[in-house]
């Protein structure tokens, strides 16, 4: 008997060890129930790989449309961005006749999705002068694809960490955020191979089957994300109710003390770890001499680096800690990241340019979980919408952003130093890849110069120890406002 209750307790270790977010399940949120609910992410992740990745490659190089086309549609999807904080303040003041506040939004983010995923394969088609038709006809339906897929992805996964937050208990957000963010990473690296693997052949009815079929997966697991998540609540179908305006609940949110700072640390950090996404892989295969299987396998490393970063903080918050720590300790380990990355050209070292890569991945998901945690931890159950919009509006902007700033940088560093301005010995291959890597390394010195005051802030803290590793204290719900 005894020998048989040891087993099991040894089993019950064992399941956390093996699958780090197990234990990210509560008695009010069962693990099969949150996996079904962090399905959101993986569609997210899927659209995002194929807009940036997939349709990137196969717009320029399979369709023929020009470069500069391609960038305007694929930064399209940037301007709903911004409109995430205003669609989460939406979603914590929606009277709805069923009680719901999320699962609306949540679902016409999911139909929006469907809808630019569902055209977006004959707008391309038309696009490419691949028809009879005429041209502008393409543009237009090619834009409004890009347009409503942006869209649905953006307000999906705003609503969607709201509903998490909302059903999450205090304690147990850490390991949810992580668990989310992992969700999110298993979607991108699925769909990748998936994607690569069905267009390996590529023709056109083949461009339109994947399209179209990853509309179909869409709309299936966001449907079996949402069922029966988010209980009904009567007091939410009075429309007399006082709602406040977006604009009194902004100022609200915005004059308190630390969230300005926060967003602009949000900000700064994402566009540090966010510039070198289009740019690792030509660095090595232009500079360093490696083969497309191996830049290819800089993805792989990324995510795994980013998936092991999510598992640190995760332990680290859940042993207490201070989630703007956790993100500062990230910006440290990017600053190490592309110190590595940036030596591995005049040493010619391809593993001190893979160990590079993989510490980005690690640093880039101890600050995303860091600041999502902080975000999630400010947010009070009636504004947990606006809060995390607020965090999404700042993290998708100021990536876009950085992504499009990184290519401009490079080819005008990259042109300076050809040109013999910068001096003979500044005349390489190289110089506009590491002038983008320099301001990422100057981006993360000032997100560290931003986080400085926020933690600081939680200092008081420190004297709550012991009451911390006791398991008393609820660094999520006893943080001060």
């Amino acid at each position: 008997m005894k020998s048989g209750l040891a087993i099991t307790q040894a089993l019950l270790r064992l399941g956390p060890a093996i699958l780090p977010f197990a234990d990210a399940a509560t008695k009010e949120l069962p693990l099969g129930r949150l996996m079904r609910l962090a399905l959101f992410q993986v569609t997210v992740g899927m659209a995002a790989v194929l807009l940036i990745g997939t349709l990137n490659r196969v717009m320029i190089v399979e369709l023929a449309v020009p470069a500069w086309i391609v960038a305007v549609m694929l930064s399209l999807p940037l301007l709903f961005a911004p409109l995430r904080a205003l669609v989460g303040f939406r979603s914590d003041t929606h009277r709805s006749v069923l009680g719901w506040r999320r699962v609306p939004y949540i679902w016409f983010g999911t139909l929006l999705q469907f809808g630019g995923l569902a055209i977006m394969p004959f707008a391309l088609l038309i696009l490419s002068g691949d028809t009879t038709g005429p041209l502008w006809v393409g543009h237009v339906a090619a834009a409004l694809a890009f347009l409503l897929v942006g869209a649905g992805l953006h307000t999906t996964q705003t609503v969607g960490l709201a509903l998490a937050t909302d059903l999450a208990p205090a304690h147990a957000r850490p390991k949810v955020v992580a668990l989310l963010c992992a969700m999110l990473l298993a979607g991108m690296m699925g769909s990748a191979v998936l994607f690569g693997l069905a267009l390996a052949n590529f023709s056109a009815v083949r461009l339109i089957q994947v399209i179209q079929g990853a509309a179909l997966i869409t709309i299936v697991l966001n449907g079996v994300a949402l069922w029966k998540q988010e209980p009904r609540d009567p007091r939410r179908t009075d429309r007399a109710a006082a709602r406040p305006s977006f604009s009194q609940s902004w100022r609200g949110y915005a004059g308190e003390g630390t969230a300005r700072r926060r967003l602009a640390a949000i900000a700064l950090g994402t566009a540090a770890f966010s510039m070198q996404d289009i740019l690792l892989e030509p660095y090595g295969g232009q500079i360093l001499g490696l083969t497309v299987a191996q830049t290819t396998a800089l993805t792989a490393m990324l995510a795994a680096g980013g998936g092991l970063g999510l598992i640190a903080a995760a332990r680290w918050l859940n042993r207490g800690g201070d989630p703007y720590r956790v993100a500062a300790t990230g910006a440290v380990i990017g600053i190490a990241a592309f110190s590595a990355v940036i030596f591995a050209a005049p040493l010619a070292s391809a593993r001190l340019f893979a160990a590079g890569v993989t510490l980005i991945g690690i640093g880039g998901g101890l600050f995303a979980h860091g600041t999502l945690t902080a975000s999630m931890a400010k947010a009070g159950p009636e504004d947990t919408g606006l809060a995390l919009g607020a965090w999404g509006a700042a993290q998708a902007t100021a990536a876009g952003l950085a992504i499009a700033a990184s290519g401009i940088l490079r080819d005008l560093g990259a042109a300076v130093a050809q040109s013999g301005a910068l001096g003979e010995g500044m005349n390489e291959p190289a110089i506009g890849y590491l002038i983008v890597y320099h301001v990422e390394i100057a981006l993360l010195f000032a997100t560290l110069v931003a986080l400085g005051p926020l933690v600081r802030a939680d200092a008081p803290r420190s004297s709550h120890a012991d009451e911390r590793r006791a398991g008393s204290f609820d660094p999520l719900v006893n943080r001060p406002t």
